[in-house]
Formats: structure tokens, C-alpha cells, sequence
């Protein structure tokens, strides 16, 4: 079936049609402006990631302290450092009426940098000391790298 030259002008694409999509200058100004709103957002997202490491640690901390606690129930006594937080899963040697695991998991949390928390008792702040070094696993330092403990 042939069309005829009258036909085929009928049916041609109109020619804003023909040329849609974007320019390669509207392409780059919404580049640009996706990088703005990146550098502005970004930084605040990091900031709140950071912060919620930080309360994550903290809440590990008030949990492994109940825990703890109900330890100090059924033995009469927290742990010892060398008994460690292990004792909230296992049984240490020698010690009576232990009705754990104390932990739900039935083990021993990492803080949330991956590091052990670090465990004393008794404390120097308290019947025991329970913290994160943080995210650098030193003492001190500022924002993430600040430690977490259960005395303060």
C-alpha cells in the first residue's frame, strides 16, 4: 500500500515533537543543582548517622546494665572483670543460682564501630564501669570518636 505525498504530510510528527528531550545545558543546570542540594544535605545526614551510632552505644549500654542487674539478683554480685560481660551468657565456674542467659540474643553485643565494650567491676565510677571508646577505641575525643559510658 503506497501513501501519497497529500497523505504523508498528514500524518508527519509535528515537529515540537520531533525535537523533545532536554539540552545539554538544561541537563548540566540540573546537574548542578542536584550537587548544591548534595552539599548542603549531605554533610546533615553524616551528622545524624554519627549521632545515632552514639545512641545506639548508649541504649546497648542501659540494656547490658539491666541485664547486669539481673544478674546481681540471682548471684548477689555483678560480675566480675574477669568474668566479664560473658557471664550474662554463660555460667562462670563456680557461681551458684545463675538463671541466665541474661542476654536475649545469648551473646555479647559489639558497640555499634565493632569494638568490644569494655568492662570493670567493681568501677571507678560506680559498682562497675561499662563504655565505648567510641569510634577512634580511644579515650576521649569529640563526636563520634567520643565515648560512651554507663556513668554519665
Amino acid at each position: 500500500m503506497f501513501i501519497t505525498r497529500d497523505q504523508a504530510a498528514h500524518h508527519q510528527v509535528p515537529r515540537a515533537r520531533r525535537w523533545a528531550g532536554f539540552t545539554l545545558i538544561e541537563l548540566l543546570v540540573v546537574l548542578v543543582i542536584l550537587g548544591l542540594l548534595a552539599g548542603l544535605v549531605g554533610p546533615q545526614v553524616l551528622k545524624y548517622v554519627g549521632r545515632s551510632k552514639s545512641d545506639t552505644a548508649r541504649l546497648q549500654i542501659a540494656q547490658l546494665g539491666a541485664a547486669l542487674d539481673l544478674y546481681l539478683v540471682d548471684i548477689g554480685r555483678y560480675p566480675t572483670t574477669d568474668e566479664g560481660l560473658g557471664a550474662l551468657v554463660s555460667a562462670p565456674s563456680g557461681v551458684r543460682n545463675w538463671n541466665g542467659p541474661y542476654l536475649k540474643k545469648g551473646f555479647v553485643p559489639k558497640d555499634p564501630w565493632g569494638h568490644d565494650y569494655t568492662y570493670r567491676a567493681p568501677g571507678q565510677h560506680g559498682p562497675y564501669d561499662l563504655f565505648s571508646l567510641g569510634a577512634d577505641n580511644r579515650q576521649g575525643g569529640t563526636g563520634e570518636d567520643a565515648d560512651v559510658n554507663s556513668w554519665e
